[in-house]
């Protein structure tokens, strides 16, 4: 289980009033009058049964994801994407028991004790559901943000980097991966991907502190073959196409440690997999 939310630091993500009152089962906005579901720990400003879920490949996810270990475990081993040790040094550096910081976006991962976790899913470990573009936090309350994998979901994410530098305080970090070579993956949707010189751009109005290759350009090539190896085995049947891609991804999976001297590379990043990047307000 996360850190417990502070209470103080909360608004009314549809007023943007601080005007809530907390009750042992829901919390009443005093000011617009909306009613938000709570339990002892955990708030609900809005979440999805996931009945929106209709991509085949990703209702199989948000099966798994249920169990966050496994899952984990699976994403680390066998998805096409080489992860690295940069968000881990990240977190160690920059996040304490004093700090107010946010996974938006999490899933059901646990990336730290420390972390609140907010989804649209209530996942178990999910400390918060709300819609991602109208956060139910003070402006200027929170230390670090981490975004994984997630604004390419939104057809908008200009407007989620907007709330993340309203909440954000003044020094405050975001840690943020976007793909750019990478086959569509509904989650539940799928909308867009970023070079380098794009996600700096989205995060324009911040002072970037690093920008770094994330999977690498094995991962970015695995990714795109998998994909269309399966394409062509499948002869157009979806439920084959399926299936050959999780064998495929069964089989070639190793390829991606590649990455480990490839993502090094000075020129990684012109067909890496997807971009970190670090940025202050």
């Amino acid at each position: 289980m996360s850190k417990r939310i502070d209470t103080t630091i909360l608004i009314c993500p549809k007023c943007k009033r601080q005007k809530l009152d907390f009750h042992d089962d829901h919390i009443r906005c005093e000011y617009c009058k909306t009613s938000y579901q709570c339990t002892e720990e955990k708030y609900f400003f809005a979440r999805s049964s996931g009945d929106d879920v209709t991509d085949p490949f990703d209702r199989l996810k948000h099966i798994f994801k249920k169990y966050h270990r496994l899952y984990t475990f699976l994403i680390y081993l066998i998805s096409p994407v080489y992860s690295n040790r940069h968000l881990k040094k990240f977190i160690k550096k920059h996040i304490t028991a004093n700090t107010l910081a946010i996974n938006l976006g999490s899933g059901n991962s646990n990336l730290s004790e420390e972390i609140i976790n907010i989804d649209l899913f209530p996942y178990p470990n999910v400390d918060m559901t709300c819609d991602i573009h109208r956060l139910p936090f003070r402006s200027g309350s929170l230390d670090i943000i981490i975004n994984l994998a997630v604004l390419e979901h939104l057809p908008d994410p200009d407007l989620v980097v907007e709330e993340i530098y309203r909440v954000l305080k003044s020094g405050g970090l975001v840690y943020t991966f976007f793909p750019f070579i990478q086959g569509f993956h509904a989650s539940p949707h799928d909308y867009s991907r970023r070079t380098e010189a794009g996600l700096a751009h989205l995060f324009r109005k911040f002072d970037i502190v690093e920008t770094a290759v994330g999977g690498g350009p094995t991962s970015g090539f695995l990714w795109i073959f998998q994909e269309w190896l399966a394409l062509l085995l499948s002869f157009g049947i979806k439920p084959l196409h399926l299936f050959l891609n999780i064998c495929l991804m069964l089989i070639t999976f190793p390829l991606k440690f590649l990455d480990i001297l490839l993502a090094r590379y000075p020129l990684a990043k012109n067909i890496s997999s997807g971009f970190i990047i670090v940025a202050k307000k």
